[in-house]
C-alpha cells in the first residue's frame, strides 16, 4: 500500500509541473500598420502594432518575402511594437509578421499597402 502511494504522488507530481501553455492568437492585419519611405523602385517599410496583453515582451519578426530580408525586435512591456527600423519592401510584396514567446510562434503574412493593412488580403498560399 505504501508502495502504490508513493507511485501515486509521484505521478500526481510529475503531471503538475507540465501545464500546458495558452495559445496566444495570430497578428490581426486590421491592427498593423506600415509606414512606406522612399521612391517606388527603393522604397522601405517601417511596422508598427498597437498595445496588446498578448505580446508583452515577444519577438517580433517582419520578413518580406518578395526580397527574402526582414527585421527583429522585441515588442514593448505592454506589447505594442514599433515602430521598427525599416526593412526593404515595396508595395503589394509579401509581408509576414511573427510574435514569437517561449515555445510558441504566430505569424500572419499580408500583401502591403500603406498604412493601415487589409484584413482580407493575405498572402497566396
Amino acid at each position: 500500500m505504501r508502495r502504490l502511494l508513493l507511485i501515486v504522488g509521484f505521478v500526481l507530481a510529475a503531471s503538475s509541473c507540465i501545464t500546458p501553455s495558452i495559445p496566444i492568437p495570430p497578428p490581426d492585419p486590421s491592427q498593423m500598420t506600415f509606414q512606406l519611405q522612399g521612391d517606388v523602385g527603393s522604397q522601405s517599410a517601417s511596422f508598427s502594432y498597437p498595445m496588446n496583453v498578448n505580446y508583452e515582451d515577444t519577438i517580433v519578426f517582419v520578413f518580406n518575402r518578395a526580397k527574402g530580408i526582414g527585421v527583429i525586435e522585441t515588442a514593448r512591456a505592454d506589447g505594442s511594437v514599433g515602430p521598427t527600423a525599416p526593412v526593404r519592401a515595396d508595395l503589394g510584396d509579401e509581408m509576414v509578421v511573427s510574435f514569437q514567446r517561449d515555445d510558441q510562434t504566430v505569424s500572419t503574412c499580408i500583401k502591403l499597402r500603406e498604412g493601415a493593412q487589409s484584413s482580407t488580403d493575405y498572402c497566396s498560399p
